[in-house]
């Protein structure tokens, strides 16, 4: 990893913000579009980049907005990467987060959070806190080989169910969804009754496939090579050289996936899930800080 000193940290407006501490990620996921050249990396996408004055930043822009919002982060780069162990900088910024009376969505993959989930029950009472976990294969074994630098299904599962302990309502982004690989009922059914158990409020999933740019598209390949042998091939057959690849059986998935959130009143469509996430209730303690 290698630090920076950033101009800025909050992106956004319009009554939420976005926040990412770090650049590049360590959990190896071999789907990542943010690897996707798009996003200019000048450095190796696992050298990390630590915005070190992130909490600085962070607190002399919360003392100049009169109106309280909500902060995500997580939307690029996982805050619970290994090196937050050591750094700290996620907690930090949580911290001034809730001095300050605004509200936190923070997305992960990764069961670091829970080293902080006293801090996001706080700003769950004093404001608004969601937790939103990625799960993409209920399989184990899966799991180590698409995402293997990071804790998998079962254990992530167990997060969102330690935070329905706490209170702090969660929603799970069920994508993507590999053709070929982890695009079965068998798989999608499984993680939706998990998610049904834990009690999660919503399901982010845009579509039963993936995407891929130029960037990702050839990090993903190299990826299929060395674990799915001739893959490649029948994906290129497939879908050529396009940037969204459905899952042949989409339609029926999508169906699927409609319908059992609907019977069990979870939020499902991407627009009412992210105005959820967007919306902060007018339930904060005024602070003072003189």
């Amino acid at each position: 990893m290698h630090f920076t000193e950033a101009k800025g940290i909050l992106t956004g407006g319009k009554g939420h913000y976005g926040m990412n501490i770090y650049r590049g990620c360590s959990h190896g996921c071999i789907y990542c579009d943010s690897r996707s050249r798009c996003y200019q990396f000048t450095h190796a996408f696992e050298d990390i980049e630590v915005k070190r004055n992130a909490p600085e930043l962070l607190e002399r822009a919360l003392k100049t907005k009169r109106q309280k919002a909500m902060i995500g982060t997580g939307s690029m780069s996982d805050p619970y990467m290994h090196c937050e162990e050591q750094l700290g900088l996620t907690r930090k910024c949580l911290e001034i987060i809730y001095r300050y009376g605004f509200g936190a969505a923070v997305q992960t993959k990764s069961d670091r959070i829970l080293r902080d989930i006293d801090l996001l029950e706080a700003i769950n009472r004093r404001a608004k806190c969601v937790v939103q976990i990625t799960l993409t294969t209920f399989d184990s074994r899966l799991c180590r080989i698409i995402e293997p630098n990071v804790c998998d299904t079962q254990r992530r599962i167990e997060v969102l169910e330690e935070m329905r302990k706490k209170g702090i309502p969660t929603v799970v982004w069920l994508t993507p969804v590999l053709p070929f690989i982890n695009d079965t009922e068998e798989n999608i059914m499984a993680i939706l009754e998990a998610c049904a158990r834990v009690q999660v409020k919503g399901i982010i999933c845009f579509d039963m496939g993936l995407t891929l740019r130029e960037g990702d598209r050839e990090y993903y390949y190299a990826a299929l090579d060395r674990h799915f042998p001739g893959l490649k091939e029948r994906v290129v057959r497939t879908y050529g050289n396009a940037y969204e690849l459905p899952s042949p059986d989409s339609g029926r998935l999508m169906e699927l996936f409609r319908s059992f959130c609907r019977d069990r009143g979870i939020l499902y469509r991407p627009e009412d899930c992210f105005d959820y996430l967007h919306h902060l209730p007018e339930k904060f303690e005024q602070i003072s800080f003189l």
